[in-house]
């Protein structure tokens, strides 16, 4: 733990000593306690944290793994249980746990009592502690919310508004703040853009939207970078929404200035931004300029090496925030498509050993997320909040529930069955290329582990973690009925206003698919796009299927599919439940069954012994226990990137934990707007 947050940390950990009680109740309206680092010190002295969501799923799991234990005086999970209750009326609790838990109430207005609450309730959870120490060696005395919001900006965002005084000075602070994955919450970037505004600079511009939103600002700084080249006289081919830019909301930035291209390379190589293929590049040309364009097969080569190199110094440890991972994940999957794109014929050598240095970073990956996995970091995930994005596939029902009550009165979800970030690229820049005008706010999401459609997509569609579907574990028969289920127990929706629909992929369905949807008008739609799954098991590599998967994008399935739901008013979600990989067969275990045969890459077993008995008969096979999964549901993985398929066997397969397994595209898509 750094100095930096140690005394946040501290601070909250020393309410909380195991031997006082085996039961606790937390009060936690702001969700302190949900921050990851706290969760696993917390695990380190002997606690759990157990949510108080659903008050049946929680009675159900808190008598069989700790009431039961208690009263056979029998090891219970951990020496003490933490109730977490997302709300400050300890009432709400079942009258037995209040009566025998020791309480402990968490407010950010107590622990930041000299900055505006509403104003501090906005910092995302992993910049509290840097905050805490601020408000701790800072400040004297009590702020407003206008001077909250300046401190906040200064001490958490180091964003000083009232020093940017040219435009300089404003792309060099919003590059950095979105390079480093700090977008702004709204009010703090309405609270810059106001000042900003007071000077009369960048006068009519959307600059709260910059500083909030990663995909407006990259739509922006793409156009500029283009018109940029033009004026060197670089002409090309146009890989990206610019074109779709009206001409009023085109914006100059200062490219050449040191501190904005010092930034912008670095986005080049990580695949924020896309390059310009061109013919012929001037001698007079910046050597600099050139990270921003492709001239030939070979700069196309030198590009992929350049953002291997970059991606193998950012692979994140197992000790790191889920954010670092899912960065990651995003930066891997851009990497990855491009090197689809290689030309083999041409590449030779060169394309085996950039071959050899992605598997070095699969490997390095695969290691540190299995043990990333096993320090139960993922299990932390179940109890995060989805209010600003879900962090779980599962959480994303009640993120859409959400949005329907911020305004978005009809949802889409479209989930690419099995769809890896690398396969969702292809699909984006296959639109962006045809000048669809669409843009992408892209996230990701954690599956379920095992990575397996029956176990990932049911929850996915239900909100239900595992062990809450058990009866219906094996298979996906109940996805519909679970999917109603959520709108109408939770939505307020009829399950007349919910609609679902699976196994879509053809063009020729459309017809029907939009007359149904025009006609039912449903507010809440789910649907199952399943071409990527079914393409990579017929596969033998990740790079068919990428071919493949080019083939059927211009088939204009997607394009025409985006077109129609958002002509009938539909905000679109799209996401997958798993992702896959390339994998090789060492043999098929005899016993364990899983949900669905084709997951390859996991044997289940109903009992502890078994698993074992099959983890001694096949070496380098992983052993994780996963919470929430149901008791007897008990997984067996297989190692590095292989498979339980015949021996030696080229396949592209799911199940298991990877990267690009295990974390999967979260992408709203919009019309681009008039405004930019």
């Amino acid at each position: 733990m750094t100095n930096t947050s140690s005394a946040w940390h501290l601070r909250i950990l020393g309410l909380f000593t195991a031997d006082l009680s085996r039961l606790w109740v937390a009060c936690d309206p702001d969700g302190v306690l949900l921050d990851e680092k706290l969760l696993s010190e917390l695990r380190t002295r002997g606690f759990e944290l157990m949510g108080y969501d659903d008050p049946f799923g929680f009675r159900a799991e808190y008598e069989e793994r700790y009431r039961a234990a208690w009263d056979s005086t029998a090891p219970a999970p951990s020496a003490a249980l933490i109730v977490h209750l997302r709300g400050d009326n300890v009432d709400d609790l079942p009258w037995d746990i209040v009566r025998n838990a020791r309480q402990v109430r968490l407010s950010l207005a107590e622990l930041f009592p000299k900055l505006a609450y509403g104003v501090v309730r906005q910092v995302e959870p992993e910049f509290l502690a840097a905050l805490f120490a601020a408000h701790q060696g800072e400040l004297q005395s009590a702020r407003g919310e206008g001077e909250s919001k300046d401190f906040i900006l200064e001490h958490v965002y180091q964003l000083m508004p009232r020093s940017i005084r040219t435009p300089v000075d404003f792309w060099r602070e919003v590059l950095r703040l979105h390079f480093a994955n700090r977008a702004l919450p709204v009010p703090f970037a309405e609270h810059v853009a106001g000042i900003l505004r007071g000077r009369g600079l960048l006068a009519g511009q959307p600059v709260a939207s910059f500083l909030s939103s990663k995909s407006a600002l990259l739509r922006v700084v793409q156009d500029a970078w283009y018109r940029y080249l033009e004026k060197l006289k670089l002409e090309g081919r146009r890989v990206t929404e610019s074109d779709l830019m009206p001409p009023n909301a085109q914006i100059e930035i200062p490219f050449d200035h040191t501190d904005v291209r010092n930034i912008i390379d670095s986005m080049f190589l990580d695949g924020s931004l896309h390059p310009l293929a061109v013919s012929g590049v001037p001698a007079s040309v910046p050597a600099w300029v050139r990270v921003g364009i492709v001239e030939d097969v070979w700069s196309q080569f030198a590009l992929a090496e350049k953002s291997i190199a970059a991606l193998a110094l950012a692979v994140p440890d197992a000790d790191s925030a889920h954010k670092q991972w899912s960065d990651f994940a995003k930066r891997y999957g851009e990497m990855l498509s491009r090197i689809h794109d290689l030309p083999g014929k041409d590449g030779g050598e060169r394309l085996a050993k950039i071959r050899d240095r992605v598997e070095a970073i699969q490997t390095l990956s695969d290691e540190r997320l299995q043990a990333w996995v096993a320090a139960r970091h993922y299990a932390d995930l179940i109890l995060q909040p989805a209010i600003k994005g879900p962090v779980m596939v599962h959480h994303i029902p009640r993120f859409l529930r959400q949005r329907r009550s911020a305004g978005e009165a009809k949802v889409a979800l479209l989930v690419f069955d099995g769809m890896a970030f690398d396969q969702w690229v292809r699909i984006r820049e296959h639109l962006i290329a045809r000048q669809q005008p669409l843009a992408f706010d892209e996230n990701t999401a954690f599956a379920w582990l095992p990575t397996v459609t029956s176990v990932s997509r049911q929850a996915l569609f239900s909100g239900l973690r595992p062990r809450e579907f058990e009866d219906s574990i094996d298979h996906t028969n109940k996805e519909e009925a679970l999917w109603k289920a959520f709108w109408q127990n939770e939505g307020g929706i009829a399950p007349n206003d919910v609609m679902y629909r699976r196994a879509l992929r053809q063009v020729e369905q459309l017809d029907a698919l939009q007359v149904e949807i025009t006609n039912r008008n449903p507010k809440a739609l789910g649907m199952v796009i399943d071409e990527v799954d079914e393409r990579l098991h017929n596969e033998r590599s990740k790079a068919d299927v990428a071919y493949w998967l080019d083939r059927w994008v211009r088939t204009g399935f997607v394009e025409r599919l985006f077109a129609f739901l958002l002509g009938e008013g539909f905000s679109i979600y799209v996401t997958a439940d798993h992702g896959n990989v390339d994998a090789t067969g060492v043999g098929r275990p005899n016993q364990g069954v899983i949900a669905e045969s084709r997951g390859e890459r996991v044997r289940v077993y109903r009992s502890e012994s078994l698993r074992a008995d099959s983890a001694a008969a096949y070496p380098g096979t992983i052993s994780l226990d996963i919470a929430g999964l149901p008791a007897n549901f008990t997984p067996l993985f297989a190692g590095r990137r292989s498979a339980f398929v015949p021996d030696g066997d080229q396949v592209v397969v799911h199940g298991g934990v990877s990267v690009e397994e295990l974390i999967v595209p979260f992408v709203k898509v919009s019309a681009v707007s008039g405004e930019g």
